[in-house]
């Protein structure tokens, strides 16, 4: 279990929460939340330098992740929802003093973001979700086999077991950079690993995976939610994602009004798969701060969203 300097932790209602902040605390805060099987370390340093350098960025370990442990030292018998983990985030910025910061989500992370936007709609100032979708069994399918992947057992053996994570990554992450991200995944994997195994290398949280997928798959359809949505929002996907189709994105983009998307109208981000791969972190970050600047002006039109990419796209009149 390897706790570093700059690792906090908070208690909950339900668990002792792991969390990093970085940058000026005067500056607008940005709350990044990670996804399945994921930690606070799977933000890419170098895209967490670049917000923090205008912006208080806040990330942290979901519940079954990483240092977040439970209180009771068990998880809940029922399991439980994405809307207990969005209460999480919620609670770490009431625990932080922070009312309403841009929120940052990708993967099952974009999924509780969405739900954060939906449940507490004063406390999130913008909405970006990576990588994700919508909860509509129509879209964002996964590869075959790639859930199966995810869900088998992590081998008892350190080197096994980022050996057996380094797959996972070159099976959901981008083909075009596979070769140029192989050094990153292959670190990421072993920082995974220690962050996430108690002293005698046994799991901090066996099952978690499965406990996760579970939230997911209760969620159920969040699109008329998402359609009353008002705030501004970003919407990140890529067209190598094994995990979740970019078909998820597209319908993620259309159910919010007024959504910008960063790339093609169909693809998204060229190369980009379940990942956000070095080669392409200045491509998402300029469209993310892009957004975040957006979404800090008064000035901002519903009607006709500006696009990442330059372009515009018609769109509904925001609910009043």
């Amino acid at each position: 279990m390897a706790v570093k300097s700059e690792d906090q932790f908070v208690e909950l209602e339900d668990i002792k929460l792991c969390y990093r902040v970085e940058g000026d605390p005067k500056n607008p805060p940005v709350l990044l939340i990670m996804g399945l099987n994921s930690q606070l370390i799977h933000w890419p340093q170098e895209l967490v330098d670049k917000l923090k350098a205008d912006h208080y960025v806040i990330r942290f370990d979901n519940r079954d992740s990483g240092l977040t442990t439970w209180r009771t030292g068990e998880p809940p018998a029922d399991g439980y929802r994405l809307a207990d983990m969005a209460k999480d985030a919620v609670q770490l910025i009431d625990h932080l003093g922070i009312d309403r910061p841009d929120v940052i989500g990708a993967s099952m992370g974009g999924m509780i973001a969405q739900r954060l936007a939906i449940d507490y709609p004063d406390r999130a100032r913008s909405l970006c979700s990576i990588m994700s979708t919508t909860g509509s069994l129509l879209v964002g399918h996964p590869q075959p086999g790639v859930i199966e992947a995810l869900l088998k057992p992590l081998p008892s053996d350190r080197d096994a077991a980022i050996e057996h994570v380094f797959g996972l990554y070159n099976l959901i992450g981008s083909k075009t950079h596979a070769a140029a991200e192989a050094g990153r995944r292959r670190a990421l994997a072993e920082a995974a690993y220690d962050r996430s195994v108690g002293p005698t290398g046994a799991p901090l949280h066996p099952g978690g995976g499965a406990r996760q997928v579970g939230a997911i798959l209760l969620a159920g359809d969040r699109t008329k939610a998402l359609n009353a949505l008002t705030l501004p929002a970003l919407v990140v996907h890529g067209n190598e994602d094994a995990l979740i189709n970019v078909s998820g994105g597209r319908a993620t983009r259309d159910a919010i009004p007024g959504a910008q998307w960063l790339g093609g109208p169909q693809n998204g981000v060229e190369g980009m798969g379940h990942d956000l791969p070095h080669p392409l972190l200045d491509t998402i970050v300029d469209g993310i701060v892009a957004h975040l600047k957006n979404a800090s002006t008064l000035a901002w039109n519903p009607g006709v969203a500006e696009r990442a990419n330059g372009g515009t796209r018609p769109t509904a009149p925001r609910p009043s």
